[in-house]
């Protein structure tokens, strides 16, 4: 459906969706605000100017906006990753984020994240795989793999959180919610209908 909604609204208005900038201060604007649009959030019971918005217009996602302001690209990308995940947000990142323990860019938002957040930290890239392949499938952590994270200074709360994840979102998948959803409300803010 998201390609199919992109394709339809450049032929409705014949802009590349390619040219779209990624960093456009009115459509970032939506995903904390409702300012861009030019209504209240009482008008249109959201604090959220993404009402409609694919992936990003639920309840759920709409909460966590609120929730996390995100203001670059990066950190919509994280919070299409959590939202489609199992005990990724509700239980997990939320409370991390909630408590000031962690931040929307430093939670865990998509399974590709486990890897290159371990890789970073000086893990092996064999082992760090590994890791990441046991936590998307919700498997947690043997004793050896928080060993060898403690190893290399993973903090506590990064492992806690490996072994409540039950399901994670791959990165290109985040990527494509997350990039449909922006270039729709680069429409909704530069070409209202």
């Amino acid at each position: 459906d998201d390609p199919t909604m992109v394709r339809t609204l450049k032929d409705m208005s014949g802009i590349d969706p390619q040219s779209i900038p990624a960093n456009d201060p009115g459509v970032l604007s939506l995903f904390t605000s409702t300012e861009a649009l030019g209504v209240t959030p009482e008008q249109i019971f959201s604090n959220t100017g993404t009402l409609g918005l694919p992936e990003f217009g639920t309840n759920f996602v709409r909460g966590m906006l609120t929730e996390t302001q995100p203001h670059t690209y990066s950190e919509l990308l994280q919070i299409s990753g959590l939202s489609h995940g199992t005990d990724v947000w509700v239980g997990n990142a939320n409370e991390l984020i909630e408590n000031g323990t962690a931040t929307i860019g430093t939670v865990i938002g998509t399974r590709d994240k486990i890897m290159t957040d371990l890789i970073n930290w000086g893990v092996p890239a064999a082992d760090a795989f590994n890791i990441m392949e046991k936590v998307r499938k919700g498997q947690g952590l043997s004793e050896a793999d928080i060993a060898l994270m403690k190893q290399h200074q993973v903090p506590d709360w990064y492992i806690e959180s490996c072994f409540k994840i039950k399901y994670m979102f791959p990165k290109a998948h985040a990527v494509a919610y997350a990039i449909t959803a922006y270039r729709a409300a680069y429409f909704k803010v530069h070409h209202p209908a």
